[in-house]
């Protein structure tokens, strides 16, 4: 009798009362991110003239963000599955909004330093907690691939709505209300979600080891810092020294978490082979796509002479593929394959960016368009899958710390896609030859060759020009080219990593007969009907095992 009944109250708890709704106010968190994360870029002109920063804090300032959360996803996202996903987001989301406040009003550099780094450790908190508490909402393995593939959309979304709201703002008001957005949207998300998100975590997680905070947060920040700034400089001495010192505490982060009784990242899920591809095809389409994107949206303005927010809706159509493909991503998966989906996007990706190596300073917006377009679903298809993976390989207890892993992935491909591709451009830029006059600071960027010809009489500015434009065209291609490469060889792993990999249309949380309930999970909804807990499998289960929709063959062993 009972094994008849249990069955259909585990039905009833995966199709828990209000979760589509709930995922509404998860959405509005990646939205908020994904628009915070673009709109600096255009605002980094007005904040240089109004704040007159060093050339360094002008670096900081823009980096500052991105070292901060790269060194803290890890650690946070294990924080919410200690404390709880739904106070972790709430918490960091007010704090998100009241130091936007913050950025917008730093009046000397200094303080908009440390407003960005502040900023970093709220947004640490935010993409961890919104993918796990995803994967507690979902239950049924269909409606979560439809979730994350909405969650990712809403990314693409937010990335290309950034650019055209920013370009709008900073047309009409002061720079300091690209940040004030975020303030509406955050207080939404608070009041919603008091009310609609459901708590959720482990039930026995231990302590939350801060020697290992500090060690994931100092190899992180080294590690992106040395990359950086050997972009930017060259290799240097202060880079090395980063570079080792990030790299021997990230070395002694992995020690200590193999050796502690609850670590903050269970370094055996990459044990998990899907888990593993899933992870390296994310970092390595980063890597390969964020630093064209980063000098492409330099290209539309600088070279073709389009204003901020005409070049923004120039870059919708990789927004529209990847909305679209993301929504489809998880039936495709299921109707081919994993692996087909994932290595196809890529390889779409590959031969988009292959196709721009033919572009030039006058290339008319047709084969921009479509290649941003094919860029978008190939990254719709592939990013929605992965994370699909990467969610569905773990248990739900180590959801926050799976996620994290996804997003640092992310971060740390970016970095190394902007130092690794940017050192291209750049390298190929400052070697060209203007005529008698040019000024040193128009070889340091386009930007600079661009400022330094409105003081240059029109017989040095046009061909100075002409000629810095046609550089940064030819380190463009190059560069384009390189990310080719990569995301085509992205393709070829994800190909085999990923092989065996499938999702499955049945929840794994459904109890058969004889297992029992796993005790180190805890949802708590609020304002829910209290339902029988989903049972998992047996607590004996290696925690790289496959518990979620992705799982390989016996023949493969977590």
């Amino acid at each position: 009798m009972t094994s008849v009944l249990r069955p259909e109250t585990t039905t009833e708890e995966m199709k828990r009362p209000g979760r589509w709704l709930a995922l509404s106010v998860l959405v509005l968190a990646v939205l908020l991110v994904a628009v915070d994360a673009t709109v600096l870029g255009l605002a980094t002109p007005y904040i240089s003239e109004d704040l007159a920063p060093a050339g360094s804090q002008l670096l900081w300032i823009g980096d500052v963000y991105s070292f901060v959360i790269a060194g803290l996803l890890v650690s946070m996202g294990s924080l919410g599955d200690r404390i709880g996903r739904k106070r972790i987001l709430l918490y960091g989301a007010a704090a998100f909004g009241a130091i936007s406040v913050l950025n917008a009003y730093a009046h000397t550099p200094e303080l908009m330093i440390l407003a960005r780094a502040l900023l970093g450790v709220a947004g640490a908190t935010l993409m961890p907690a919104t993918l796990a508490l995803i994967r507690n909402l979902f239950h049924d393995p269909r409606e979560r691939s439809l979730a994350i593939g909405i969650w990712g959309a809403t990314a693409s979304a937010g990335t290309a709505v950034g650019p055209v709201l920013g370009g709008f703002l900073l047309e009409h008001f002061w720079w300091g209300s690209v940040f004030l957005i975020n303030l509406p949207v955050m207080a939404v998300l608070v009041v919603v979600g008091i009310k609609l998100l459901p708590e959720s975590r482990t039930a026995d997680p231990g302590p939350w080891d801060m020697t290992s905070v500090v060690l994931s947060l100092a190899g992180m920040i080294g590690v992106v810092y040395a990359v950086k700034e050997t972009a930017s400089h060259g290799v240097t001495s202060p880079a090395m020294a980063a570079g080792l010192v990030g790299a021997a505490a990230l070395y002694a982060f992995v020690r200590r978490q193999l050796t502690l009784p609850a670590p903050l990242l269970d370094m055996r899920l990459f044990r998990h082979r899907g888990f593993s591809g899933a992870v390296l095809a994310d970092l390595l389409t980063i890597l390969g796509l964020s630093g064209l994107v980063f000098f492409l949206s330099q290209y539309l303005q600088l070279v073709q002479g389009r204003r901020p927010f005409e070049a923004g809706l120039a870059e919708l159509p990789a927004a529209i593929g990847a909305v679209a493909a993301g929504l489809l991503a998880g039936r495709a998966a299921r109707r081919f394959s994993v692996r087909s989906v994932v290595a196809g996007g890529l390889a779409a990706i590959g031969l988009s960016l292959a196709a721009l190596t033919v572009i030039g300073q006058s290339t008319g917006y047709p084969l921009l368009g479509a290649a941003l377009l094919f860029v978008g679903l190939g990254a719709g298809f592939s990013f929605t899958v992965t994370a699909d993976v990467i969610l569905s390989s773990v248990p739900k207890e180590q959801a926050g710390a799976a996620s994290a892993v996804s997003e640092t992935a992310y971060e740390l491909g970016a970095a190394l896609g902007i130092a690794v591709l940017g050192s291209i451009v750049t390298g190929v830029y400052r070697d060209f030859t203007g005529p008698a006059g040019t000024p040193a600071e128009a070889h340091e960027s386009l930007g600079g060759a661009v400022e330094a010809a409105s003081r240059l009489p029109a017989t040095i500015a046009a061909p100075m020009l002409e000629a810095a434009r046609q550089s940064f065209v030819d380190g463009l291609t190059l560069a384009a080219g390189t990310g080719a490469t990569v995301l085509l060889t992205a393709s070829a792993a994800a190909w085999f990593m990923l092989r065996d990999q499938h999702l499955d249309d049945k929840t794994p949380d459904q109890p058969t007969p004889g297992t029992t309930q796993n005790p180190r999970e805890r949802e708590e909804p609020h304002n829910q009907p209290q339902h029988t807990r989903t049972a998992q499998h047996a607590a004996g289960q290696p925690p790289s095992g496959a518990r979620g929709t992705a799982r390989s063959t016996p023949t493969h062993p977590h």
